[in-house]
């Protein structure tokens, strides 16, 4: 019998936020281990998804999952969360006997107070305590910053090729079908990993547009050559002030690290040479709602980029309704985290009438509360499950206690007292709010809603809003990158 451990975490952290990633925080979420992490995410389409599925497919191999926590992206995890999840998962690998490979399920985005790369750390460490000769695979999200260090300790790689990420289970099927290979001698894996000094827009990273979806038909491309097991095309994530930050490229051969590292090079050219499209913003917020109320039906999607809840914004940002009630549109559907305003629901109750201050609570640069009256239309505990595709392919939800609210001018409001994109339509609908009925739906996402709110949307736009995830990069400062790197510097060169 092979026996594969598996454990991870996962955390996007967006090294501008004030929000830090407590220990706490990741408790509420859940500390998994063992069967519950069967329980959580064997049916889902998530990473751990497909680390699990291996076993379905190929007899003779004992996968024992071990220790898993994920956080909604917020800021850097504090000292103690990034330890007390370090201690977790090396000690159930130590006392877990003897393993022919792990499986380790990261973002790659992880920021900790006292460290610029935790995964990186964390791979080094399992390679530390299971030798040399134990093979490690990894399942990464396409937003990683991928670093030397973590290329390095690990033996295979993958990548999530689509964004909207739908494609976790799959890449993570595919790095555990390649642990076994080479625990089994079939392949010896060589891997190349290549880093131009660029960024890509968050506007810009749809995977079915140009010219990612270029980028991508090249890496298909190199994937089809003889001893190529695996290629991928890294977007980064440009809300973490590290030097690894930027877009990479990865290729995966049978022994052959020349092929590699032509592959990623080909690649990271081929980026290089599309940087400028690579840099395109969006739409101003009046821009938006001139674009929306333009469209004969409803309902058009606006893409709140600035308070983009998947990037590590708080889920609170109102500069939409401000300026939808500016311009009297009255048939807005948006999600708003305040814990505040649920307690007022709740001590209302059902039917009640309230008048509120929602939203804007947690940074200014979001928008300042709204001002509303309205009926309490539904109490629930916030849980609920995704019954159709989702980002990262995550399929139970829990925002904590909410309350959805009719206002007086005809808006649909869901608050929640946790952070929540709009991964999901139930979101709205378990509190009993159609989103096929309004005319604009406020998204907080700029990618990850798209699975979600494409079949009912008639049109879509993304608002260069401010915020913690705003699209223009140069509203920040950057202590630890790279320099120089493309758009920073515009002048930047590279071979």
């Amino acid at each position: 019998m092979t026996r594969i451990a598996i454990a991870g975490f996962q955390h996007e952290s967006n090294t501008f936020s004030a929000i830090p990633a407590t220990w706490e925080k990741f408790e509420r979420s859940g500390v998994l281990a063992g069967d519950a992490i069967r329980q959580r995410f064997a049916d889902s389409e998530s990473t751990l998804a497909g680390f699990l599925a291996i076993a379905e497919q190929v007899s003779g191999v004992h996968l024992e999952p071990l220790v898993f926590t994920r956080l909604t992206p917020m800021g850097a995890l504090t000292s103690q969360a990034w330890r007390n999840i370090f201690d977790l998962i090396l000690e159930a690998l130590r006392t877990g006997g003897r393993w022919d490979g792990v499986l380790l399920a990261l973002h790659g985005a992880a920021v900790a107070e006292d460290c610029d790369d935790p995964e990186g750390e964390l791979i080094a460490a399992v390679r530390a305590l299971v030798g040399p000769s134990v093979p490690i695979g990894v399942t990464l999200d396409m937003h990683a910053n991928v670093s030397q260090r973590m290329v390095a300790n690990a033996d295979i790689t993958t990548v999530y090729q689509t964004n909207p990420h739908v494609d976790a289970r799959a890449q993570a099927l595919r790095c555990a079908t390649l642990l076994l290979d080479c625990i089994a001698g079939r392949v010896r894996p060589a891997q190349a990993l290549a880093q131009p000094p660029l960024v890509v827009n968050i506007l810009n990273q749809g995977t079915d547009e140009a010219p990612m979806a270029q980028l991508l038909a090249r890496a298909a491309e190199h994937q089809r050559r003889q001893g190529v097991l695996s290629v991928s095309v890294i977007e980064g994530y440009p809300y973490a002030d590290v030097a690894d930050m930027g877009m990479s490229f990865l290729a995966i051969t049978d022994d052959q690290p020349a092929l590699a590292r032509e592959i990623a090079n080909d690649l990271a050219a081929l980026a290089w040479s599309q940087r400028v499209a690579l840099n395109q913003g969006g739409l101003s917020i009046e821009q938006a709602l001139i674009a929306a109320l333009a469209c004969p039906r409803g309902p058009v999607v606006l893409f709140d980029v600035g308070d983009n809840v998947g990037g590590g914004s708080p889920g609170d940002g109102t500069l939409l309704l401000h300026a939808a009630r500016q311009s009297g549109i009255g048939s807005v559907l948006q999600a708003l985290r305040d814990a505040q305003a649920v307690q007022a629901c709740q001590e209302a109750g059902l039917g009640g009438t309230v008048n509120l201050m929602v939203g804007g609570r947690q940074d200014s640069r979001h928008g300042a509360p709204v001002p509303v009256r309205g009926r309490v239309h539904a109490l629930s505990n916030g849980r609920y499950e995704a019954t159709g595709p989702t980002h990262g392919g995550f399929r139970f939800y829990d925002d904590g206690p909410s309350a959805s609210v009719i206002t007086d001018e005809g808006w649909g409001l869901v608050l929640s007292t946790l952070s929540s994109g709009t991964q999901s339509l139930e979101q709205f609908r378990h509190l009993g709010l159609e989103p096929a009925d309004y005319r604009i739906i406020v998204a907080k996402g700029v990618h990850s809603p798209r699975p979600t709110v494409a079949p009912i949307a008639r049109a879509m736009h993304w608002v260069a809003t401010p915020g913690v995830t705003t699209a223009d990069l140069s509203t920040f400062v950057y202590r630890h990158r790279r320099q120089p790197m493309y758009p920073f510097e515009a002048d930047t060169r590279h071979p």
